[in-house]
């Protein structure tokens, strides 16, 4: 397969049409007859139960795993892994070890066929999200999707997926776990209710030591080759042609052709919050400097320090530091290597100290400092458990959707467009492009 398919024609997955003659039967009556669909809105029965399919294995499906298992668990919702998929046998054979899971594919469009998945969770590489989640929605399932949700090069692809998702009922949340913690849910309203007064600049930042790379993606087998057990141009997806290689296919984020580093792989945990709190849309201007710092080898292609400015059109600012070298942090972070964001206004300030907000006014404003307890921090079974929650309820305003990614994601593309041309980048908001 020379790329993803983003499915030129659905065959015989589910249709936006065919959810709407669904819906129409359900209507008439006939629910009662068909087991529990999150697509059908029905109220959830004691014996049914939500079926997940994994799209990739590695690390990070291995671990989400864990967490929809624990949901079940903790919260009594009754998850149940179903399908899993990966284009390397020996993890797909893993995953159905540890997971008992009754179904295992090594290509994703046969488990987006598979009727009892009705909530799909993307763990692929970068570079195809994208395609996958555009698949996943339009043979309707729900949608959990890790970051980035499409690779740097791809922002006409993060286009169509932002209208696909817009277009259809499916509910969508992005893989930036931390927000899930009440902090930017609580700061948001803060700024909404006028305690900074107008907003005009958010600080933010990820600091950390290691490579992630070379050392971080270790090379299960050496002696790994395509055929039966190995889809490498299944892996390449849209990717340039490249001759096989076990460092490109285990150790995917150190190239380029399918990873950018900090700035799409560490900065959507720590930006997306402050472009939801600030309230801002898509950057009019954004400057990025991206470079290899520390961790200079033959391999690496992917910057291991990135700095970005995004300037709004609601005249704000949002300024990104970060680093794989250092991980000393200015401010006390909240999750692992993220820098508290500051977050100011014409009248005051937002930091978090501890387990608190803090608000500190601005020189010349009337209003006394103010302190707010937070309410809970981070948790990614928690996290889970929000999208199971709107799955259920088909409320579709997860904590981190579809619309707020796609504007994320916009300023994080057009940042490392900006770095590799040694320009600004610039946006056209009427026809939604990114000008180098």
């Amino acid at each position: 397969m020379a790329r993803p398919s983003e499915s030129k024609s659905n065959g015989n997955k589910t249709t936006r049409r065919d959810f709407i003659k669904t819906s129409a039967a359900v209507a008439a009556g006939v629910a009662a007859a068909v087991p529990f669909r999150p697509s059908s809105g029905q109220v959830l029965g004691a014996n049914e139960q939500i079926g997940v399919g994994f799209i990739g294995v590695g690390s990070r499906g291995a671990g989400h795993m864990r967490e929809v298992n624990a949901v079940r668990e903790r919260f009594g919702i009754p998850t149940k892994i179903v399908a899993v998929c990966d284009v390397y046998r020996p993890r797909l054979d893993e995953a159905v070890k540890v997971q008992n899971v009754p179904a295992a594919y090594m290509d994703y469009r046969e488990l987006l066929d598979d009727p009892n998945v009705d909530v799909v969770a993307i763990g692929s590489p970068d570079h195809h999200h994208g395609y996958h989640a555009i698949d996943a929605i339009r043979a309707g399932k729900d949608l959990y999707c890790e970051k980035p949700i499409t690779h740097w090069r791809q922002f006409e692809l993060t286009k169509r997926l932002a209208d696909v998702v817009e277009e259809s009922d499916r509910v969508f949340q992005l893989g930036t776990q931390g927000m899930c913690d009440s902090v930017w849910r609580q700061m948001k309203k803060l700024v909404q209710d006028g305690l900074i007064g107008q907003p005009v600049h958010g600080e933010t930042g990820f600091f950390r030591v290691g490579d992630w790379g070379e050392r971080g993606m270790p090379v299960p087998d050496p002696n790994a080759r395509p055929g039966p057990d190995l889809d490498w141009d299944q892996f390449l997806g849209d990717s340039p042609r490249r001759d096989f290689s076990v460092d490109r296919f285990f150790r995917w984020r150190l190239f380029e052709d399918y990873a950018g580093g900090p700035v799409t792989d560490l900065f959507p945990h720590c930006v997306t919050q402050v472009v939801d709190v600030m309230g801002v849309g898509f950057p009019d201007e954004v400057v990025g400097i991206g470079s290899i710092d520390r961790y200079e080898y033959e391999l690496r292609e992917v910057p291991d320090t990135f700095n970005l400015l995004a300037h709004y059109p609601e005249q704000v600012t949002i300024a990104v530091l970060g680093t794989s070298g250092n991980d000393h942090q200015t401010t006390k972070h909240r999750g692992s290597g993220q820098r508290c964001p500051v977050i100011r206004g014409w009248e005051g300030t937002l930091t978090i100290e501890g387990e608190e907000i803090v608000f500190t006014p601005a020189g010349g404003s009337k209003k006394d400092p103010q302190r707010f307890p937070i309410e809970h921090g981070e948790d990614l079974i928690l996290y889970w458990k929000k999208l199971f929650d709107c799955v259920i309820s088909r409320d579709r305003e997860t904590w981190s959707p579809m619309d707020l990614a796609f504007r994320t994601q916009t300023m994080l593309q057009m940042a490392m467009l900006a770095s590799r041309a040694g320009k600004t980048a610039r946006f056209d908001p009427e026809n939604r492009e990114i000008i180098v």
